[in-house]
């Protein structure tokens, strides 16, 4: 009889439990990392998600891998809302802005900014989710064009720069403190990116290209 080949055999799958935990250590993370910033003790985390320190350290043995595990996630869940949003919104600039709000949400501007200060921001899960959100950006951006509701003068990396400035709190003040504000100054600034254009723009588009290289 012959046996299977390690090549052969399948990781096991993680029991329920198990991935509940890392799924409330994930979300629990999430939360302290907004509140307080990347460097909130493990212990803290921990206690917010009802679990032991050690099942903390075991699904991540290090802070890089949880700011990383928790960056892909809300990346994920902005993902599948802009992929809604463009499968059941037959208004174009309204399937727009409706990523916009959810990316504001889920506190992106607040969170991606730990990845450059922590680690690798070439990470293949990294790099894979910030891929899918730019593809879908761009496509939500260029359905709007295409139906006359954008403006034409205006670039994925300004939608990106704006979303940031907008919803990243000022230094030294607490995330959760400027959620009223966040939404108001958002929809300010949609509302300049519908056409027709009021005036004309300074400069050229912004690309990811031209982010990248700033």
């Amino acid at each position: 009889m012959q046996t299977a080949s390690p090549a052969q055999r399948k990781a096991p799958r993680p029991r329920a439990d198990a991935q509940r935990n890392r799924e409330r250590i994930v979300a629990a993370a999430r939360e302290m990392f907004v509140e307080h910033g990347s460097d909130v003790p493990f212990d803290d985390i921990a206690r917010r998600a009802g679990v032991g320190n050690a099942t903390v350290y075991r699904n991540f043995p290090d802070r890089d891998a949880l700011v990383r595990e928790v960056v892909c996630s809300v990346m994920e869940r902005t993902a599948r809302a802009a992929e809604k949003a463009l499968a059941e919104n037959g208004d174009a600039f309204g399937a727009l802005e409706h990523f916009v709000h959810t990316a504001a949400d889920e506190r992106i501007s607040a969170l991606c900014p730990m990845v450059s200060r922590t680690f690798d921001q070439h990470h293949p899960d990294l790099v894979a989710a910030r891929k899918r959100i730019e593809r879908l950006v761009a496509v939500l951006m260029d359905r709007a064009r295409k139906a006359g509701q954008l403006r034409p003068d205006v670039g994925v990396g300004d939608l990106m720069v704006a979303m940031g400035q907008l919803s990243r709190p000022p230094a030294g003040t607490p995330c959760l403190r400027v959620d009223r504000f966040v939404h108001r100054h958002l929809q300010l600034f949609l509302d300049g990116l519908r056409a027709p254009a009021r005036s004309p723009l300074p400069g050229t588009a912004v690309t990811l290209e031209d982010l990248r290289r700033a």
